[in-house]
């Protein structure tokens, strides 16, 4: 099996579906497992993806998120007569169902190996929604605490709740300030978050990679105080699949700290 991923968290998960040795290209924000990424061919990245590489690979299927990739490549690969599993999970409970649909699709160019890749694509979405159940029923009753995540820097950015970041972090009890706006990552000003005035602010880690000394920053500027902020990791509120299981677990413990 020949496997080309472009999307950083299906990558992870293809390795942690046993099958890494059958990837043939990714894209270079494709960092985990660090041993195992090292030593497959970069593709460029999730938004300019080399397409004629891609198919001269031969890729017996090519994994794509609808979020991270761009239409226009898809299209392309398709026209070039690649097979394409499209993903786009929004929650992480949908997360669940799409991680059986990449073991199913995988495990049909498997031939002997499918029902072991099947099981280890199983046990991984049983334990998404397990922990999904989990942290909403703990989430009952809960007071509600206000949030806003910040996923950029000049200009100041965010999500709304149309957003797997947003909704991970709603599913342990939080509100996000920003849910309403129509857009899925509003850029906004600095007054928006001072009128606001949320419980958490969640620096996140990725694609601007925030420091503490944008916590000051942020602090001075808006006059929260600034212990209400906290810089999040990003692979964990935004990579979906396998990392999925502990970013549950990892929203919970940012609402409720």
């Amino acid at each position: 099996m020949r496997i080309v991923s472009l999307c950083p968290s299906l990558t992870e998960l293809v390795f942690d579906l046993g099958l890494g040795a059958s990837l043939v290209g990714i894209t270079k924000f494709c960092v985990h497992p660090a041993d195992g990424v090292s030593k497959i061919e970069k593709v460029a990245g999730t938004k300019d993806p080399d397409v004629e590489r891609i198919l001269a690979l031969h890729p017996d299927v090519v994994l794509m998120n609808e979020e991270e990739n761009r239409l226009e490549d898809a299209e392309a690969l398709s026209a070039g007569g690649a097979y394409l599993v499209n993903t786009f999970p929004k929650t992480p409970l949908e997360t669940a169902p799409m991680v059986r649909l990449v073991g199913e699709a995988l495990a049909q160019l498997a031939g002997a190996d499918a029902p072991r890749i099947q099981a280890a694509a199983g046990a991984i979405a049983q334990d998404i929604e397990t922990r999904c159940a989990r942290v909403v029923a703990r989430a009952q009753g809960a007071p509600p605490v206000t949030f806003a995540y910040l996923i950029w820097r000049k200009p100041w950015m965010t999500v709304n709740r149309d957003t797997y970041p947003s909704a991970i972090l709603e599913q342990a009890g939080g509100l996000n300030v920003f849910a309403k706006d129509e857009t899925r990552f509003p850029a906004f000003e600095i007054e928006a978050l001072r009128s606001a005035s949320p419980d958490r602010v969640f620096l996140c880690t990725e694609p601007f990679p925030f420091q503490e000394k944008h916590i000051l920053e942020l602090s001075e500027a808006t006059g929260i105080p600034p212990e209400r902020f906290q810089i999040a990791d990003g692979e964990f509120l935004s990579w979906h699949g396998s990392r999925t299981p502990t970013g549950v677990d990892y929203a919970e413990s940012l609402i409720r700290s």
